[in-house]
């Protein structure tokens, strides 16, 4: 009929893929998007035979397609993913599904064709990524895993000197002659143990964007020529250390103490990298309208597979003796909290550059420098104390109760709010940890300034994340003592707290 006919030719014009009908290997119709797949005019492929389409892969699987023709019932006789070729000879991926029926003339095969090119480079780019992905997980395992064992490694070397002179004091300590020499000499290792545990917790803390920064605008030129002693000296006698600075450059903000701290590791990596001398040239100067900090060395240079891994945590191929390999972590986290940008180039036989590119503020300028207070000691005032760590909470009584305060103390900021409702005078200042089980120190202060309002409140924590702002900054109005701290750091910051 013309109209069924009429209709056959439009479904066949507006189908979205490839249709060709097929007598045996003979094409006898094909569609407009056959044409277009293939880049035959459709009535040149009429007529012509399959195998004009066909690759040597799609070729291995026609001797079953014909069998399967001949012998199944009409209706369908299943999908295959294969490959076709186009007239200009190119091969592309395709899905091909195939319908028997049986007319008058005979049996005829209706191939309905679909171009999988876009798909399979989807599928192949998923995939990619996949890999991709896993590849990082793996690499972030293996970073964490060597972060731990670093950690491991040091602090227990560590624990090891604590634990073992502190057996020597003890020991003779208790004995029927003690030595007080021996005893302060032994004590003094203890105390050598404890610092370098804590140097090495806040490279680990700034490493991890998490040490507690107090920015200001700092003029990085003076910074560095005040540094200069101490950056000669951490590089060694045999290294000539020189400095370009540009003058006329924009402040800083950040942290000086952290600056100067990334300085000093770039000296050290220097002095290890230079062991017979050498050359470490700092140089300052702008690019692209940040503040750039430049510090090359004459060394022995990196890999680039030891390179690309260089700011990993505890990644260092020199001997454990020699280095920890959290020197250029820390320089990477100092930079980024910063809100700047590290890069690194070595060669081998050369020398290492690191550049730290910073975001400029405004004119040089010199910050305040607190001032000192006068005396450390009480005037009357009642403290409340709470730490959950009995040993830390009776160190921290025993130096406030000595220097004249009188001490109210709990294990936990439920329990604090217990003492502070029953105690009838004044609470002077609350002293508390930050991190607590059951209640942080933030929501104590809060509710206990609720209660009291007006109690200052000086935080101690050696890891202050839930009291920060953005970028390691504390939150406004906020006051903290960093853990481990000493009995003059303790009192000082009390001091201060209580003055305002």
């Amino acid at each position: 009929m013309e109209w069924s006919e009429e209709l056959a030719g439009g479904l066949l014009r507006a189908a979205p893929d490839a249709i060709l009908v097929l007598d045996g290997d003979l094409i006898v119709l094909a569609n407009d998007r056959a044409e277009q797949m293939y880049g035959w005019p459709a009535a040149e492929l009429v007529g012509q035979s399959v195998e004009k389409l066909l690759t040597p892969d799609s070729r291995a699987i026609q001797p079953e397609r014909r069998r399967l023709v001949r012998k199944e019932p009409p209706g369908s006789i299943g999908r295959i993913v294969t490959t076709a070729r186009r007239r200009d000879g190119t091969e592309f991926p395709v899905e091909s599904s195939t319908t028997l029926v049986d007319t008058a003339q005979g049996r005829l095969a209706v191939a309905v064709v679909r171009d999988i090119t876009e798909r399979r480079r989807a599928e192949q780019e998923k995939d990619r990524l996949r890999a991709e992905a896993q590849v990082h997980r793996d690499r972030r395992l293996e970073s964490l895993g060597q972060l731990a064992g670093g950690i491991a490694h040091d602090f227990n070397n560590m624990l090891g000197m604590v634990l073992n002179y502190a057996g020597f004091v003890i020991e003779e300590a208790e004995s029927p002659d003690p030595d007080a020499a021996l005893i302060a000499s032994d004590a003094r290792q203890v105390i050598r143990a404890g610092r370098r545990g804590t140097e090495l917790t806040h490279q680990l803390l700034a490493f991890a964007r998490r040490e507690v920064v107090r920015p200001q605008p700092v003029d990085l030129n003076a910074l560095i020529t005040r540094s200069r002693g101490l950056l000669a000296g951490t590089a060694g006698p045999r290294t000539e250390l020189i400095l370009r600075l540009e003058d006329g450059l924009p402040t800083v903000v950040c942290d000086p103490g952290q600056i100067e701290q990334l300085l000093v590791n770039l000296a050290l990596n220097a002095r290890d990298a230079m062991p017979g001398g050498g050359t470490l040239t700092i140089d300052t100067g702008l690019s692209g309208g940040r503040v750039r900090l430049r510090v090359r060395d004459s060394g022995t240079g990196m890999p680039a597979e030891v390179a690309e891994r260089a700011f990993e945590p505890f990644y260092t191929t020199k001997g454990s003796a020699e280095g920890s390999g959290l020197g250029l972590a820390t320089v990477y986290g100092i930079v980024t909290q910063a809100g700047g940008e590290v890069l690194l180039t070595s060669e081998v036989g050369v020398g290492t550059t690191v550049t730290a590119l910073l975001p400029a503020g405004a004119a040089p300028g010199v910050a305040d420098e607190p001032a000192e207070p006068g005396t450390l000691g009480a005037r009357g005032e009642t403290l409340l104390v709470v730490e959950d760590e009995d040993a830390l909470r009776d160190v921290a009584g025993r130096i406030l109760t000595a220097a004249g305060y009188r001490v109210l103390s709990a294990e936990s900021g439920p329990r604090a709010l217990e003492v502070a409702a029953r105690h009838e005078g004044g609470i002077d200042l609350l002293v508390s940890d930050v991190v607590m089980p059951g209640m942080l120190g933030k929501e104590l202060a809060e509710r206990l300034v609720d209660a009291r309002p007006g109690t200052p409140v000086l935080f101690m924590s050696g890891y202050a994340h839930p009291v920060l702002a953005s970028r390691g900054t504390l939150d406004p109005g906020v006051t903290l003592l960093e853990k481990p701290f000493t009995a003059d750091e303790l009192l000082t910051a009390v001091r201060r707290r209580l003055d305002g």
